[in-house]
């Protein structure tokens, strides 16, 4: 059984890793050709401001008396500037919606390992392009571009970690300590004659990252006076830098300006999935080379935002977050970041057609060098009579698209319009191109992961009536054929695994071919009304499941049914007391998936017990308090208090081994595993929630009483694992989405920004649940004395069953909302398998291990 769990899991770490070389590898390519625009530049420097979390409408909404939030940026936008929404792309996290800005692409989901800090791969970006960069502000955003800059022209200042304290009394101290260095900067360059210098060279850029916003939106909501009034700090911060920098430079007006946000923030103060809320941020620009303000009768937007903003008579101009990146390397005059897949909005330029049209043929000639690249590479990896050309962009077609586009611009006026409009097509049909060809391995490679899928589910149903037969000479040819067909085309390590992964697992359930056979011949004796009738119900069951990770009332109706399962099965007249138990216990865990989405020993020492349940009432008692404290405290602005964050952080340490001090009785252990358990899942609640934990447990114990009885009267057991365990994700909210979780779920813990930590808690907060159901499963193993490895197999293919039809539902096209849940819905249950393998091992220390205070005996639960 030990090599059988081994290899499973193995088997699933594969599924779980396939979609991310299927669906979601790096799209970077490396070896381009650096392209500028070859005529001289409109602004000598620029200035990227970067509000982080603010949102469009908070910045260009008026207050309810209708005077602006941000009084110098609403004059820009009516006088002075262009403006415009930018639409960011999920995941809304910071790391990428600055790699979206700076360096123009969409960074895929490979920095999520990373906390989306560190570099998972080099890129070019506008910084790295510059002349000089000179950065100030967090810590978690400067570094990357720093450390992927070739050459030491970007320099970083940063303020300490520690100042980004959710629990700060004013976090919009960050901002202000952002623009008051900027101005010492600038004041030690007057006696610095080297930095002079430097600061008077061209292609010079300054960012300003200013993070106070984001931190009052997560601690106190974007709604709230601390928000708003950190809106009109950086306002009255931006209006004094640009006077400061005019006079620094003798107003010469070479400068450019672009003021914007890397992601904007739901209601209740997170961001990372594709709400409008954080998908729409504003983009300001004004200075040297941008478009002044136009006046707009008719508008091309239907939104309504337009009205509700009191912008109805400003032209708007919409971007997509990675088109700000070629919008700043053509205003300074550096080349594109070859890793760009923005589009330039000829909009927001304020020069002559000739230069517009030479600005997007650069553009368009340095997303066909990606593409050129990409081709290039998938065609030295793939056997030639194999490989299909992309027939839009053939190389003679290239070619002519250049030619044609070259010599519009040489033409004149009129024909440059044209050549705009060219070069447009010729971006488009390079951007389809890169595409196809990114994904040119997704059949092969889907089919190979469906294949090994299948072979899997396949196994696991067999091996539990087990028998053998050889075939293993003709896999081992099967497996040579297919290492050598993926030798020749140069394929990646990872494809070996997914390609070469279904030849074992076939040849697993060749070897119960006579167990198959027996099968086969004695369908005919079987009766076929009723298999017919087990197999709809499993089906129904299934699709259940599935369709509960879009529709949580799908699990209040499965609850009301299992309900209603002893008036069917005739326990009920049998066993009123555990059925009516049973039922009622259902039909409250019901009511949680209807709420709204949050963010044994036989010589027992009593006395030991009896302390042990008093410790952890007064535990439960005190988290109580510890809860109600600590937000009040940050609700006062007085932070964190070290009593709280001490008694909280020892109540989770507690919670492992409290339960361990208990007796190994059934009722006994699970009560102290359920207390422990409750303690730190109160500590980690903001709202209802807390009450599921309480709940889920009287239906676990319920459960527990009506698998005996029905193990007494029928000799069967009710296998409602995998709903229980379904229950338990999505009982109090849908954990697929990223933006789900209150980041006050934490602030009993730390206040101070640390991805991992808070993200550790917050995945230990969804697996409470988890962790009382496979304990509940590992009880019933034991009380009613059935194959533990039946119980298992039985949940696994039901696992499987439900990730092999999330693996067809994966996206990678369409809005990004729907893409990254069809992302977590996978995750969720590939994770769920591979949970279901660890937990196991976990659970069963949980229920039947025991430390021991004196002389005592170690005995499993009975």
């Amino acid at each position: 059984m030990m090599i059988f769990f081994i290899v499973g899991l193995i088997v699933h770490v594969v599924f779980f890793l396939s979609i991310f070389d299927i669906y979601f590898t790096s799209p970077l390519v490396h070896g381009m050709t650096p392209q500028r625009v070859p005529l001289a530049p409109p602004a000598k420097r620029l200035v990227l401001f970067v509000a982080d979390g603010l949102r469009a409408d908070s910045l260009f909404k008026p207050d309810d008396n209708g005077t602006g939030r941000a009084p110098y940026l609403r004059s820009v936008i009516e006088e002075s500037g262009t403006w415009g929404v930018s639409h960011t792309r999920v995941p809304t996290e910071s790391r990428p919606g600055h790699v979206a800005l700076i360096a123009g692409f969409y960074e895929d989901v490979s920095a999520v390992a990373k906390g989306w800090k560190e570099n998972p791969v080099e890129f070019d970006s506008v910084f790295n392009e510059s002349r000089h960069t000179w950065c100030w502000g967090s810590p978690d955003i400067l570094p990357m571009f720093a450390k992927g800059a070739t050459g030491d022209h970007v320099y970083t200042y940063t303020y300490p970690p520690e100042r980004e304290d959710f629990a700060s009394t004013d976090a919009s101290r960050l901002d202000t300590w952002v623009f008051d260095e900027v101005k010492d900067f600038l004041n030690v360059a007057k006696s610095n004659e080297t930095l002079l210098n430097m600061l008077h060279e061209e292609q010079n850029v300054f960012f300003l990252h200013l993070l106070g916003i984001d931190t009052n939106g997560h601690a106190h909501r974007p709604m709230s006076k601390e928000y708003i009034e950190n809106i009109g700090l950086v306002d009255s911060g931006v209006a004094e830098f640009v006077s400061v920098m005019d006079d620094f430079y003798g107003h010469d007006g070479k400068t450019a300006y672009i003021f914007t946000s890397d992601h904007g923030m739901t209601n209740w103060g997170s961001h990372g999935a594709g709400h409008p809320s954080e998908t729409l941020t504003p983009l300001v620009a004004w200075g040297a080379g941008v478009q002044t303000a136009q006046r707009e009768g008719s508008h091309k937007y239907d939104d309504n935002y337009l009205k509700e903003w009191g912008l109805e008579t400003s032209m708007r101009v919409d971007v997509n977050q990675a088109d700000i990146a070629p919008l700043m390397s053509s205003l300074i005059g550096v080349p594109f970041p070859v890793n760009s897949v923005g589009v330039l909005p000829l909009n927001y330029l304020n020069n002559s057609q000739h230069f517009k049209a030479e600005s997007i043929y650069a553009n368009a000639i340095q997303i066909l060098e990606q593409f050129r690249v990409k081709m290039a590479q998938k065609k030295e990896t793939t056997i030639s009579f194999l490989f299909t050309l992309y027939q839009p962009l053939t190389d003679s077609k290239q070619m002519d698209f250049m030619r044609n586009a070259r010599n519009l611009i040489q033409k004149g006026q009129f024909d440059e319009a044209v050549s705009i409009r060219y070069c447009e097509d010729l971006i488009v049909q390079a951007m389809e191109g890169l595409s196809y060809y990114h994904t040119y391995d997704r059949l092969f490679l889907g089919s190979s992961v469906v294949l090994g899928f299948i072979g899997w589910t396949s196994y696991v149903v067999l091996f539990i009536l087990k028998t053998h037969i050889s075939g293993l000479l003709m896999f081992l040819c099967i497996g040579l054929l297919v290492a050598l067909f993926l030798m020749v085309q140069s394929s990646p390590w990872t494809y070996y695994i997914y390609c070469l992964l279904p030849v074992p697992v076939w040849f697993s359930v060749m070897r119960e071919f006579e167990t198959l056979a027996s099968l086969v011949r004695s369908v005919p004796s079987l009766p076929l009304s009723k298999c017919f009738g087990y197999f709809l119900l499993v089906t129904f069951g299934i699709e259940l499941l599935v369709v509960s990770f879009f529709y949580r009332a799908m699990l209040t109706l499965g609850l009301v049914v299992l309900a209603l399962w002893p008036l069917v099965s005739g326990l009920y007249t049998k066993a009123k007391v555990r059925s009516l138990s049973w039922m009622l216990s259902c039909l409250f865990l019901a009511v949680f998936p209807l709420l709204p989405v949050v963010g044994r020993e036989p010589d027992v020492n009593y006395v030991i017990l009896f302390v042990c349940i008093c410790f952890q009432m007064m535990q439960v008692v005190l988290c109580a308090y510890i809860l109600t404290s600590t937000h009040s405290s940050l609700q006062l602005k007085q932070g964190l208090p070290l009593f709280n964050q001490l008694v909280s952080w020892l109540t989770l340490v507690s919670s492992f081994l409290i339960p361990l001090l208990s007796s190994t009785r059934l009722f006994h252990r699970l009560l102290s595993i359920l207390m422990s358990l409750v303690c730190v899942y109160l500590l980690l609640s903001t709202g209802y929630e807390a009450l599921f934990p309480p709940v889920l447990s009287w239906l676990m114990f319920a459960w527990i009483n009506i698998e005996q009885e029905t193990m007494n009267t029928q000799g069967s057991s009710n296998r409602t694992e995998v709903f229980f365990i379904i229950i338990a994700f999505f009982g109090c909210g849908n954990i697929a989405s990223i933006n789900s979780f209150d980041p006050a779920s934490v602030y009993c813990f730390l206040t101070v920004f640390n991805p991992f930590i808070m993200g550790g808690l917050l995945m230990w907060k969804v697996l409470i649940p988890f962790v009382i159901v496979m304990c509940t499963f590992e009880s019933i193993q034991v009380s009613t004395q059935l194959s533990s490895r039946s119980l298992f197999l039985v949940v696994l293919v039901i696992s499987d069953l439900m990730a092999l039809h999330f693996f067809f539902l994966v996206k990678d096209h369409g809005s990004w909302l729907d893409i990254g849940t069809s992302i977590s819905h996978y995750v969720i249950v590939m994770s769920m398998t591979i949970f279901l393998m660890l937990l196991s091992v976990m659970t069963h220390i949980l229920t039947s291990k025991r430390i021991l205070i004196g002389r005592k005996r170690k005995m499993h639960f009975r």
